[in-house]
């Protein structure tokens, strides 16, 4: 049996771009796997507390849904060029020494698929004002590669999700639909597959 965890980290409810198209991949792979187990994971309805030093189980639990999940699916809307911190939070409790490499190279969690789909106002693409701006996908392909979490690790953008409210950004309206149906689109398969 194929198991997904779906977590979710939007603020936003109506309107969260991330919450619309992961929870399109989800009703996807759910309807493409039938017998397959789904676990979901709100980190702005019930955020995991920061790491302080002390644990109560915490860590535990959120690495044994880590550890059951053959898919993992992550909603992250970019915040201030990064993720939530709720998100923040939820990797400082996973992304722990003991899932770092082992000694002959490979990872607990090396077989494990993850998708990762964000919701940026503005655009970050290579050849844009603002691509070193991005701190978002570097730093996520970063911190999954420190636990194997990126041999099989796809990111959906769906960007300019700001141009229907910025008034400067309004002649980006057309692309912002264009970056919109495609983030559908990817999501779509990639559920399929």
């Amino acid at each position: 049996m194929t198991n997904l965890l779906h977590i979710d980290t939007s603020i936003r409810y109506e309107g969260s771009v991330t919450r619309e198209i992961s929870s399109q991949f989800a009703d996807v792979w759910r309807t493409v796997n039938p017998g397959g187990g789904y676990a979901y994971r709100d980190l702005h309805a019930s955020p995991i507390p920061h790491h302080d030093g002390t644990d109560q189980g915490i860590s535990a639990d959120l690495i044994a849904e880590v550890d059951a999940a053959d898919v993992i699916l992550i909603g992250a809307p970019m915040y201030n060029f990064s993720i939530p911190s709720t998100l923040k939070a939820w990797i400082d409790r996973v992304a722990t020494s003991e899932h770092f490499a082992r000694e002959d190279g490979t990872f607990a969690w090396g077989g494990k698929r993850v998708v990762v789909v964000t919701a940026r106002g503005g655009s970050y693409k290579p050849g844009t004002p603002r691509e070193g701006f991005d701190f978002q996908e570097p730093y996520l392909r970063a911190v999954l590669s420190m636990v194997g979490l990126d041999h099989d690790l796809q990111f959906v953008h769906a960007e300019l999700t700001l141009a229907d409210v910025v008034p400067q950004m309004h002649q980006f309206r057309e692309l912002a639909v264009e970056s919109r149906a495609d983030a559908h689109r990817v999501v779509k398969e990639l559920a399929s597959a």
